[in-house]
Formats: C-alpha cells, sequence, structure tokens
C-alpha cells in the first residue's frame, strides 16, 4: 500500500469517528475540503459510496460500515508498527498534537514546548486551547494538560508544576476606599469580579481554614470568562477578584495588586500532563514527557 492508500483509508476512519468532516479534517490536519477529496477518490475507485452527505449531516452507509469494520483493524496495526519502529529513532521527529487550558499553555510554553522545539528540531507542535475537556483519543489530540482533578482515570498522568493555589487580589487604589476583607463573608459588601465558565454557570469562590470550607457567590459589577481580563480589571480598580497564583504572581511582586485573605486559599493538586497508555509510546510523545520528568523536580508554580 502506497502512502497516499494508508491517508484515504486513515481519512475514512477519521470521518466515521468524528462523524463529519469538520472534525476530522482538524485531527487529520487537512483542510475540510482535501479530506473531503481524499474520500471522495477513494469512493471513486471503490465503485461505492462510504458516507451519506447532507449540508447538516454524515452518515455512514451499509457499505461504508462494513469497509470500515474490515481495515480498521488493519489501520490500527498498521499504525502500531510504524509506532514502534519510529520509537526506535534516535531523533523524534513528526507531529505532536496537545489539548490544554490557555493557563496550563502559559505554564509550560516557556520551560517545556519552546526548550523541547530547541531540542527536537524535527518534531513540529499543535497546541490547542480551550476550556472545554475533550476526549483526547477521539480528537486526535497524542496529549493533553489539565488540572490532575480533571485526568480522566483511564489516562496515564504525569504531574507537573507542583501544587496550585488560587488568590484573593485586589489594587491598592480600591483599597484605599474599602477597607479590606478579613473573612471571606466580607466579600459579600464589596465589588467583586465574577467568573463564569464556559458554560455559562458562575463561579463560587472557595476557600478552607483549619477544616472549615465555604463558597461564595460575592456580588461585582462585572462578569468575564478570561482570566487576563479578570486580571486588567483588578488592576483598574474595578473590583477584587479570585485568581490563579500563576496569572497575579508579578502583578503580586511589583505591588500593582496585594493579596487577601492568604490564610482561607490553601494550595491543591496542580497540572499533569497525560495519555492513553499504549504498548508502543511515539518517540514524539515520550520526548516530551521525558522533558517534563526532567524539568518537574526544578519548577512549582503556585495556581493556574
Amino acid at each position: 500500500m502506497n502512502s497516499s492508500g494508508l491517508v484515504e483509508l486513515e481519512a475514512v476512519l477519521a470521518v466515521a469517528r468524528h462523524g463529519g468532516f469538520r472534525a476530522a479534517a482538524a485531527t487529520m490536519g487537512m483542510s475540510r475540503s482535501a479530506l473531503s477529496a481524499t474520500v471522495a477518490g477513494l469512493e471513486a475507485r471503490l465503485g461505492v459510496r462510504l458516507f451519506n452527505r447532507t449540508t447538516r449531516s454524515v452518515s455512514v452507509t451499509e457499505a461504508g460500515e462494513q469497509f470500515i469494520a474490515r481495515i480498521a483493524p488493519a489501520v490500527a496495526d498498521i499504525g502500531a508498527a510504524m509506532e514502534a519502529v519510529n520509537a526506535q529513532r534516535d531523533t523524534p521527529s513528526g507531529n505532536l498534537r496537545i489539548n490544554t487550558s490557555v493557563g496550563a499553555a502559559q505554564l509550560i510554553f516557556g520551560p517545556i514546548v519552546l526548550k523541547y522545539l530547541q531540542r527536537y528540531p524535527d518534531v513540529k507542535v499543535d497546541i490547542v486551547t480551550e476550556r472545554r475537556l475533550v476526549d483526547i483519543v477521539a480528537e486526535g489530540f497524542d496529549t493533553g494538560i489539565r488540572l490532575a482533578e480533571m485526568v480522566p482515570r483511564d489516562m496515564v498522568a504525569v504531574p507537573f508544576g507542583g501544587e496550585q493555589r488560587m488568590v484573593v487580589v485586589a489594587a491598592p487604589e480600591y483599597l484605599k476606599s474599602n477597607p479590606a476583607p478579613q473573612v471571606p463573608g466580607d466579600l459579600m459588601a464589596h465589588r467583586c469580579v465574577r467568573w463564569r465558565f464556559s458554560s455559562g454557570n458562575i463561579y463560587r469562590w472557595e476557600f478552607a481554614r483549619h477544616g472549615e470550607t465555604l463558597t461564595l457567590d460575592p456580588p461585582g459589577p462585572i462578569t468575564l470568562d478570561e482570566p487576563l481580563l479578570m486580571l486588567e480589571a483588578a488592576r483598574a480598580g474595578v473590583g477584587i477578584a479570585y485568581m490563579g497564583m500563576f496569572h497575579v504572581a508579578d502583578d503580586l511582586a511589583s505591588g500593582r495588586l496585594v493579596a487577601l485573605l492568604d490564610e482561607w486559599t490553601p494550595s491543591y493538586p496542580g497540572i499533569c500532563l497525560y495519555y492513553p497508555s499504549r504498548r508502543q509510546m511515539p518517540a514524539a510523545l515520550r520526548a516530551f514527557v521525558d522533558l517534563i520528568h526532567e524539568a518537574a523536580p526544578q519548577r512549582q508554580h503556585p495556581g493556574l
């Protein structure tokens, strides 16, 4: 089988797995039109339609289901054989696709990703940042990076960055006209920068001290879903914000922001790189994991 034939088979499997051409094209690293043309070319040579297409949906035909059932194990075996050979290379090559949050991407970008690119110039890194947690296998990613509590239990997890910590912050200008809160309940009388999840739900601020825990939804003049905008609002004195230490460490060091209620915001498990268990790990991923292990003991960042 030539390389173009294997790409055609992988394209068919990707479209079937994702139920459409848009998501499949992203995992294949192709444009939607190129993927469609690839599948159409195979259908033309086979003389059968593998997919029924409409403007709104894509479904597998009966012939397509039979075809996919036969080729899927063979393509998987070929992929495993290629990974096994690639794992023996002295220098990793190919593509490494990573799904992560914006905060985690910022945490690993300088110390890990840039160093990785310098060390392994034959590897191309593709990082996708999004708030929602995705199925990295179904979406075609090699690895994901998320808070430890979000990592699926069937994945191999590699901790990185040490424990994290949230922190309550305010600008000195805001505190000139507003007394600093002494306990979390005082926040209910303050203007706060509220935080909305991508789901639309409002995040309730979490506090703990000496075994006592509580959550609050303090009032505020603005609600945001982007940490950098929340940071800008806090700097401008709009109100008190509740953010990851990673985002505000420089502002605290410079005095642009002041930390509040420190004794109420303990640390918690940080981020993990995770990936599916495989008999043969791709060389590019193995090298990335090795770099995580190499860097982890020296680095400890509180909070995302």
